[in-house]
């Protein structure tokens, strides 16, 4: 995806829009803390985000609409943060707890925005159509690998094939079972595999990414049988009303574990990744690192490259080399 480029002009204007709902968000912060008063702080966890608004639950499981204080960092699903009541329904944040993960993309500007924490599995969902792209499935994987959170790859909408398409299709994929990654089939129109999914999402924070289309709020909707209800008990809390379905979410799932659904996703780029850590993030690459002739090798052309070699040998799959190769090319243009 082109990186969108702004004027001066334009950069400015949005600084300055930027910093007066700062100023504005400060301030109104600042008057709930007068009213807060001396209210003892409580651990609660961001469940929903929308713009400066947050949905925080608390260890009852009651959700509370929160501001939060301009100088802790950018709150967002999925974070354990401190807040102190400042009524029975609104707080304030006063703090944000440390992450254990954090799934982020630079925005139009090049700065990194965090888009969901805490998540512990990345899950990426394909289907038939629209048309999977390898290359935005390797960067998924390269992204989960390099924030140290568990990768799985669901087939959606496998019910759409004859069983000589279904065969074919599968096959395309195959070889990232054969890498080390789990995969699962599924059908979320039909519920068919979701067992298989549902065992692979217990105990674990997830968070569903992929291209528009492949079904990710029919896989949601079939995973929560209340999530009608599930939202709009989030409106009511939250006070977001029809904003709610455009927010990132944090879903408690009936059979356990939890599940984010972020829009932010729906336009992924990978953050800003040195050369080292792009060849870490292909697990099936490690083998061969360090074994080449020249220790700069950039496995594109230089003599005695090992991952060439491996390729040539049919040890390593051309087309994931060939993603990898597109992918430091891109870093290189960004340095």
């Amino acid at each position: 995806m082109s990186r969108r480029r702004l004027t001066q002009r334009q950069k400015a204007r949005i600084q300055s829009i930027q910093q007066q709902r700062r100023e504005k968000i400060s301030k109104r912060v600042q008057q709930s803390l007068t009213k807060a008063g001396a209210l003892p702080t409580q651990a609660g966890r961001v469940i929903i985000r929308h713009g400066a608004t947050l949905g925080v639950e608390d260890s009852d499981g009651r959700i509370f609409q929160c501001l939060t204080r301009q100088n802790i960092g950018h709150p967002v699903c999925g974070d354990r943060v401190v807040w102190q009541p400042v009524d029975e329904t609104t707080g304030v944040v006063t703090a944000l707890l440390p992450r254990e993960s954090v799934l982020s993309r630079p925005d139009f500007s090049g700065q990194e925005k965090p888009l969901a924490a805490n998540i512990s599995q990345l899950v990426v969902v394909l289907a038939p159509q629209p048309e999977p792209s390898g290359y935005l499935l390797d960067q998924y994987l390269v992204a989960a690998e390099t924030i140290h959170v568990r990768p799985l790859i669901a087939i959606n909408k496998i019910d759409l094939l004859s069983d000589q398409a279904r065969a074919e299709f599968l096959e395309r994929f195959a070889r990232y079972g054969r890498i080390g990654y789990g995969l699962v089939v599924i059908s979320a129109k039909q519920e068919h595999g979701l067992d298989s999914l549902i065992e692979r999402l217990n105990g674990e924070t997830s968070i569903l990414v992929g291209q528009s289309g492949v079904g990710k709020s029919s896989l949601i909707n079939a995973l929560l049988p209340d999530h009608e209800l599930e939202t709009g008990r989030l409106s009511q809390a939250t006070g977001l009303g029809r904003h709610t379905t455009s927010a990132a979410t944090c879903y408690h799932l009936p059979q356990g574990g939890d599940l984010i659904d972020s829009p932010g996703v729906r336009s992924f780029r990978l953050s800003h990744l040195t050369l080292t850590q792009l060849e870490q993030g292909f697990i099936d690459l490690r083998p061969y690192l360090g074994h080449c002739r020249f220790s700069n090798c950039s496995h594109a052309h230089e003599p005695g490259c090992a991952i060439r070699e491996a390729v040539s040998q049919g040890k390593l799959d051309p087309t994931r080399v060939a993603h990898f190769l597109r992918l430091a090319a891109t870093l290189t243009r960004n340095a």
